[in-house]
């Protein structure tokens, strides 16, 4: 064997005399990690030159040391605060525990003894070195970095977004400026910067939520729940308090839900509404902030996803002068964008439009909104009937729960009225049996309710990094898709990820049952048929179903399958 360079060192030499690098590639990566000024182990992970695991197995047989699995403990429980952020980003080496005057240190690379020793200068402890894979210790070193600067680094964060939100509540005028509004500058920034993160990156919820040893925040982008930010348990507490004076809730208050509003002005054309909500659990307030965008209430028809047939049906709804509408889908899924969507098109100076909600999300000029309290006696009944005084063309319910407001809603659309409301069903021939569940009339089901569109959110396929994927016809056909279908050039689509989306997906897209209630329809419902002898006389009437749907979004390379059967389940 010829002679190795003898400027080879360390893990570099004896990934050499190994064979797992050829001489020329390791001097080269050792020259280019100086340049860099970072680890060599590093470098080599980065680059993809050399697996994490085989660097970790190396050095564990040439140093003794037993190799850590670093994935199985918690930011929160390393000794990170011991040492300043720029030694542990330095070295790529993080003080993991004290036991007495010992501090271990996780690092990847145990020659790294220059980290050692400035870890034992800068705490006074002395150091032993634990080993780790290097894509564990990065992984670690960037969670625990950003924990530390979402709080440790608060006074840097108010930048000219930041400096020009104003804040306001629901009551503002009523509602005087408390000391926790002043007296904790930084937890008031990083709440700030929470929020502006939020509606930056199209997030629809933010979660606040304490737990025994921890605290996470986790944003809902495209209906999926992901963790953003870990600070520190003990400002738990002044976190819930600086978001419940934003939204003007009573703060000593901490045993019952509370609900509120936060209005963040962005610039002078722009704001944005958060609806608010604390709920007590077993280690303190858990508060669930929904964003409420006004602008996504003015996107158009057209960008929430309808097929052409199913717009139709519902523009020729809406120009209805009478008669009911009915939204129905779960919680999130997209009710309230198509409802005000439709609420858009009627806004109109010759048109009275009123809208009774629990509470209202988003606010319209030129509609009269009126939030439900119960608490005074203004329920959606109550406020019905106010309306049925006030000379309306278009009413809106944001929700019917029981029969004394499914039977006023429906004597309105009865008596030349448009009503638009929403329910909770999983699909539209479910939305008939319901209201028959609820006590109302089979009649008075069957001649006023025009239009039932039951929907789900999709998450888009995102254009850039979505490709082709490969599945068996047998597989296909029991997905749903027929013949026909796999006759022509069927291309199914799949999420990939890039660093232009989230996981292979951005923005959603609406999957839709339209549903118009035909002459057969009913005479259905005035005999009591069932949901199942409902749903039989759409698919004979050619209404696609919810999976129907999501499977011609699927033929368009909108969704992916996968996407498809998390929204539309049989």
């Amino acid at each position: 064997m010829a002679a190795i360079n003898m400027n080879l060192t360390g893990i570099a030499r004896k990934l050499v005399v190994d064979h797992h690098l050829d001489e020329p590639t390791a001097i080269e990566a050792v020259q280019n990690a100086k340049k860099e000024d970072i680890p060599l182990t590093t470098y080599l992970v980065k680059n993809k030159i050399v697996e994490s695991s085989l660097l970790a197995i190396i050095s564990s047989r040439e140093f003794g040391l037993p190799v850590f699995d670093l994935s199985a403990m918690d930011t929160e429980h390393a000794a990170m605060t011991l040492v300043q952020e720029k030694l542990i980003t330095k070295h790529n080496a993080v003080p993991l525990f004290k036991r007495g005057n010992r501090l271990f240190v996780a690092i990847s690379n145990p020659t790294n003894t220059q980290a050692l020793d400035e870890f034992k200068f800068n705490t006074g402890l002395t150091t032993e070195a634990i080993l780790v894979q290097e894509d564990q210790l990065s992984a670690f070193i960037e969670k625990a970095v950003r924990a530390i600067d979402d709080i440790g680094g608060m006074d840097d964060m108010l930048d000219d977004d930041l400096a020009n939100l104003d804040i306001g509540g629901e009551d503002e005028e009523q509602a005087a400026p408390t000391q926790a509004d002043t007296e904790d500058a930084p937890v008031v920034k990083y709440v700030n910067k929470i929020l502006l993160d939020g509606i930056n990156k199209g997030a629809s919820d933010i979660h606040f939520e304490p737990y025994e040893r921890r605290y996470r925040v986790r944003y809902r982008i495209d209906g999926i729940l992901s963790e953003v930010a870990s600070p520190p348990i003990s400002i738990a507490a002044k976190l819930t308090a600086r978001v419940k004076v934003m939204s003007r809730m009573d703060i000593a208050e901490r045993r019952v839900p509370q609900d509120g509003r936060i209005k963040l002005r962005l610039s002078k054309k722009r704001s944005i509404d958060f609806r608010v909500n604390t709920c007590p659990t077993l280690f303190g307030e858990k508060v669930v902030l929904r964003i409420l965008d006004v602008a996504s209430a003015q996107l158009g028809i057209d960008a929430l996803g309808y097929e052409p047939e199913q717009k139709a049906l519902y523009m020729k709804a809406l120009a209805s002068p009478y008669g009911m509408i009915l939204v129905t889908g779960p919680t999130g899924s997209g009710k309230t964008v198509s409802l005000y969507t439709g609420l858009n098109i009627l806004n109109v100076p010759e048109t009275n439009i009123s809208t009774v909600e629990d509470p209202v999300e988003i606010n319209l000029e030129g509609i009269n909104q009126v939030n439900v309290h119960d608490k005074v006696g203004l329920t959606f009944a109550e406020a019905l009937r106010a309306f049925l005084r006030q000379d309306p063309d278009v009413i809106m319910v944001g929700e019917i729960r029981d029969l004394e407001t499914a039977g006023i809603a429906i004597k309105a659309a009865q008596t030349g009225h448009l009503v638009l409301s929403t329910l909770h069903t999983n699909d539209a021939p479910q939305t008939l049996t319901r209201l028959m569940n609820m006590g109302v009339p089979a009649f008075n089901i069957a001649t006023s309710i025009n239009l039932i569109i039951a929907q789900r959110l999709g998450r888009r396929l995102c254009t850039q990094c979505k490709t082709l994927e490969e599945i068996p016809e047998q597989s296909l056909l029991k997905e749903g898709f027929t013949r026909e279908d796999l006759k022509q050039e069927l291309k199914i689509y799949k999420a990939v990820g890039c660093d232009q989306c989230n996981n292979g997906y951005k923005g959603r897209i609406g999957i839709y049952q339209v549903m118009k209630i035909s002459e057969e329809m009913s005479r259905l419902i005035m005999s009591g048929a069932n949901a199942i002898d409902l749903a039989d006389q759409a698919a004979k009437e050619n209404i696609p179903d919810l999976r129907q749907s999501a499977l011609k979004k699927v033929k368009a390379g909108m969704i992916s399958l996968e996407e498809a059967n998390r929204v539309t389940k049989d």
